[in-house]
């Protein structure tokens, strides 16, 4: 086993995609806005390096209308899983507005997708705004509903009782 893996961001998990255009659509005419987390492509199962985005954040109180949408970030949590963002821009541009490049501060990974939201109309970018390479990864995420799914013998386990 290697001690050190890469942390380079490699690609979405299919789910994730699917869920994220889902959700602009649903917001359209307004603008969408999230937060990606990421998880080692080893504990997807993948024989390689890097991290896959498998989670796309809601962050509560986001703000947005049709030329933008705001986070508050107080309401960020702290998570080292964290690997970009995700918004989109209703009017169908794939590229970063000044206002864009502006919030690309965290992360390595941020997509923006577009009008009509089909599985085509995204794109990502680096931190300077420069499009990347970035790949749909078709790998089985665990059911979100699995989360709530614990028992009083797990919590003690957790706590080390």
């Amino acid at each position: 086993m290697r001690l050190f893996r890469s942390r380079e961001v490699i690609g979405i998990a299919a789910e994730a995609l699917d869920f994220a255009l889902e959700a602009a659509a649903e917001t359209h005419p307004n603008e969408y806005m999230g937060l990606l987390r990421g998880e080692d492509a080893t504990q997807l199962g993948l024989d390689r390096d890097g991290l896959v985005v498998t989670d796309v954040l809601i962050i509560p109180g986001t703000v947005s209308d049709p030329f933008s949408a705001t986070i508050k970030t107080n309401f960020v949590p702290n998570d080292f899983r964290a690997v970009g963002s995700i918004h989109s821009h209703p009017n169908g541009v794939l590229r970063p507005s000044d206002a864009d490049l502006d919030t690309f501060g965290s992360g390595t990974a941020h997509i923006i997708m577009g009008h009509p939201y089909g599985p085509n109309d995204w794109e990502v970018f680096d931190q300077s705004g420069d499009p990347r390479d970035f790949e749909v990864i078709d790998v089985d995420l665990p059911d979100p509903e699995s989360f709530f799914d614990f028992t009083q013998a797990d919590i003690d386990a957790e706590l080390d009782r």
